[in-house]
């Protein structure tokens, strides 16, 4: 690599060291987050996060201008994919930052307003607790009204499903009594051959008896 690409790598190794300490800034930021004893130490630590990602955003635009000055082909293609790596992970960094600062301010925002309602009450907690518990259990009465209608919608729907299964099984119970009838009526026929012919059989058995005995009747008659 040419004498730019030591520069470069320099300033990569640089910005990878910094988007660590970012990460690892922006989780201590999230976890003390909702902590009360961490009062203004959120405040610095996101100002010196913000601080690194402008910085790592610094060394990207300077890192894209050396590798474009890189003479071989696919070292010049190498860095710019690091480099834009490098670029990608920052804004994403950023867009991070952004979002905990917006969740702050909000944060911020609703606690002056407690305040303020706190204030205007006159030492009324009683009374502010009221306000906060009827809004509470408002909201809590909207959100049990929205899942009863889930769960009867959900109800219906089973129901719909439970009758066209229904309606599915009595056509296949009617096609399989009629299947049922149809070959009940075949077999009453058959059986019907079949007691006819047994009488027939019956009745050529009980000749052929009678004539053997005529038949050895007469043989003994004749001996004699």
């Amino acid at each position: 690599m040419d004498g730019s690409g030591g520069t470069l790598s320099e300033i990569y190794q640089s910005a990878r060291k910094l988007l660590l300490r970012t990460r690892d800034g922006l989780e201590r930021l999230e976890r003390l987050e909702y902590s009360t004893s961490a009062a203004g130490m959120d405040t610095q630590l996101s100002f010196a996060v913000k601080k690194d990602i402008t910085q790592i955003q610094s060394l990207c635009v300077e890192m894209d201008r050396l590798w474009r000055s890189i003479a071989a082909k696919s070292q010049r293609d190498l860095w710019k994919r690091k480099v834009e790596q490098i670029a990608e992970e920052a804004e994403s960094l950023r867009a991070s930052l952004d979002k905990y600062n917006l969740r702050n301010q909000k944060r911020m925002m609703e606690a002056r307003e407690r305040e303020e309602l706190m204030g205007r009450a006159n030492g009324d907690s009683a009374h502010v607790l009221r306000i906060f518990d009827e809004e509470a259990q408002a909201m809590q009465s909207v959100r049990n009204s929205a899942r009863e209608l889930d769960n009867a919608n959900a109800v219906g729907e089973t129901i719909l499903s439970s009758i066209h299964g229904q309606r599915e099984r009595l056509k296949s119970a009617q096609r399989k009594a009629l299947d049922i009838i149809n070959t009940v009526g075949i077999s009453t026929t058959v059986l019907r051959l079949i007691e006819r012919r047994h009488r027939v059989d019956r009745s050529i058995k009980y000749a052929g008896m009678i004539l053997t005995v005529i038949f050895l009747f007469a043989f003994i008659l004749w001996r004699r």
